[in-house]
């Protein structure tokens, strides 16, 4: 049996030292998995993913990715893609130099610069868009150029915080199946955070359903629904009722109790 990819042990992040965002958070991702983490408004799932993405150390446990330890002065981690809640892109700099400036910073030599652009720019559908300014882009081709610049550094893992939360329906839906069909070129580690039930039972392999916050794992589902999936399926209509039923109880009775968002 071979090692998590990902691996959280007892985690804990505290604001101020003192106010508590997740408490004793264990969860594990295998290689090439992809993990929705799925948890009510403010329950601490992007704090979750910015101690993943070095972003925010850890007040207490462990995170592991390949086995070494964040936190500190680590060094030797992998490569990670991060997907924003709104996209980030430089507005004064074209797609492609956005894309540049995360080449630069990973250290990938400037001759493979083109062809990764021009590789992934293509994988998201939005090519015809290298030389254009983000801001005269439509929100879900923004969107797309923050996954390309997320894979450009080809990551072994990519975090993804509610990359498709500001989008309207039919665009995020749009971009749910397209980053299907990329992550099922790719393979790469995924761990998406999303408040949506549906969003969860469409993209994941499994979903670790958190508390409201200080966020703990409420319990683990895996989705036994064969790939290609189709949105409108009956069964994730079936299982999104029962995995409403099954948080419903715990995440109102916390946010009645007055414990911390």
């Amino acid at each position: 049996m071979t090692d998590p990819f990902i691996e959280v042990k007892e985690l804990s992040v505290f604001y101020d030292g003192t106010t508590p965002a997740i408490r004793r958070v264990d969860l594990t991702v295998d290689e090439g998995e992809f993990v929705a983490i799925l948890g009510p408004s403010g329950c601490g799932k992007s704090t979750l993913l910015h101690v993943l993405g070095g972003l925010l150390e850890p007040s207490g446990g462990i995170a592991e990715i390949q086995g070494r330890r964040l936190g500190g002065s680590v060094t030797g981690l992998p490569p990670i893609g991060y997907v924003f809640q709104d996209h980030r892109l430089l507005p004064w700099r074209t797609v492609a130099q956005n894309l540049e400036i995360v080449l630069a910073a990973a250290g990938i030599p400037k001759e493979e610069w083109e062809t990764r652009i021009d590789r992934y720019l293509k994988m998201l559908q939005i090519d015809r868009f290298r030389s254009v300014w983000p801001m005269r882009m439509s929100g879900g081709q923004r969107q797309r150029a923050s996954i390309a610049r997320a894979l450009a550094i080809d990551p072994a893992v990519v975090l993804m915080d509610e990359p498709f939360s500001t989008l309207d329906e039919v665009t995020a839906r749009t971009l749910r199946q397209e980053l299907l069909e990329v992550w099922g070129q790719s393979r790469r580690t995924v761990l998406f955070v999303t408040h949506s039930i549906r969003e969860a039972l469409f993209l994941a392999d499994r979903i670790l359903v958190l508390t409201r916050g200080p966020a703990e794992v409420l319990t683990e589902v895996t989705v036994d629904i064969s790939r290609p999936r189709i949105y409108e399926d009956p069964r994730l209509t079936e299982r999104e009722a029962a995995l409403v039923d099954l948080v419903m109880e715990p995440w109102e009775h916390t946010a009645a109790s007055g414990e911390a968002p």
